[in-house]
């Protein structure tokens, strides 16, 4: 089953009702949820401390899979906010998806002040709807892929903008791009008319390439400037055998080197069990693509911090 059937197979089944007939559709799913269903969700092996974090200077911290809680400049962004136990469908009051390994690094209640949530595209990975109406706060904006705030209660944010490859948002001095990446955006079977972003984020003297979910491309040569990213923000994992949806470590590595990056943050593992390689496997083959350069990675594990002043 391609990952594109199992995504949708979900969907089917929480608009169809479960049954003999849900099982056909994602075999798969079934099984691994039977699996998770009694297994315990792990602690974050480092816990981040946002309240000591200064007004200047870069600042960010992976709380897990794709959420990076990042401070530039006094200004605060949380990216592909997902902190329910599991990623998928809510169906009453069940949530049909895949059960996590690790247990966010900060409870919602812990966060800071946001000023901006960027969401990259309606995978539930990603697009947690749970999350998003906890996060709800008429002081927030939140940006996220074109033909997606449908699935939001979007009036009870400050501001919703959607925005396509190429267009901009500017909230407070901070610019937001959206940039192509290699994706794609349905939720469901049928809603193949999403949109699913990267993004870029300019803030003072500061920039961070956030690449949200992306197989290999040569798109982020285009985004390459003189003045390059201070941060990229890579997904690594789920590439076995999803490789045409999602990059290799050495593909990430490659692509944030193209944009221009110093420092990495590599995301999109240890969090969730999406695919068939080993829970590490991601971040050692990062670490060995990087090599000489592996100071540059600026993380390896769920709750660490990155600092650059």
């Amino acid at each position: 089953m391609t990952r594109r059937g199992w995504i949708a197979g979900v969907g089917t089944v929480a608009a169809g009702g479960l049954g003999v007939a849900a099982y056909r559709v994602s075999p798969s799913f079934w099984r691994q949820y039977a699996r998770e269903w009694n297994r315990p969700i792990g602690e974050a092996p480092h816990a981040p401390n946002p309240a000591k974090w200064p007004d200047r200077g870069l600042h960010a911290a992976w709380l897990g899979h794709s959420t990076v809680l990042l401070k530039i400049d006094g200004f605060t962004i949380l990216t592909d906010p997902v902190f329910s136990d599991r990623a998928g469908l809510n169906v009453g009051p069940v949530t049909l998806g895949v059960k996590r390994l690790i247990a966010p690094a900060l409870e919602m209640e812990a966060l800071p002040k946001l000023d901006l949530i960027l969401v990259s595209h309606a995978h539930m990975d990603h697009f947690d709807v749970p999350t998003l109406n906890e996060l709800e706060d008429k002081r927030v904006d939140l940006v996220t892929a074109h033909e997606t705030s449908d699935l939001l209660r979007a009036g009870r944010y400050r501001s919703t903008r959607e925005l396509r490859w190429g267009q901009q948002a500017q909230f407070n001095g901070v610019s937001v791009q959206a940039i192509e990446v290699n994706h794609w955006g349905a939720r469901m079977r049928t809603d193949t008319y999403r949109g699913y972003n990267g993004y870029t984020i300019t803030a003072g003297n500061y920039r961070v390439l956030f690449a949200g979910d992306t197989a290999n491309t040569e798109a982020f040569q285009q985004i390459h400037t003189a003045r390059g990213y201070d941060l990229a923000i890579m997904p690594i994992g789920a590439y076995n055998p999803w490789i045409r949806y999602h990059c290799t470590p050495e593909q990430a590595w490659r692509m944030g080197n193209e944009a221009g990056a110093q420092f990495f943050m590599p995301v999109h593992h240890q969090t969730f069990s999406l695919s068939r390689e080993q829970k590490l496997e991601p971040i050692e083959r990062f670490h060995a693509a990087a090599g000489p350069a592996v100071s540059r990675v600026a993380t390896h594990s769920i709750g660490q911090e990155f600092h650059l002043s």
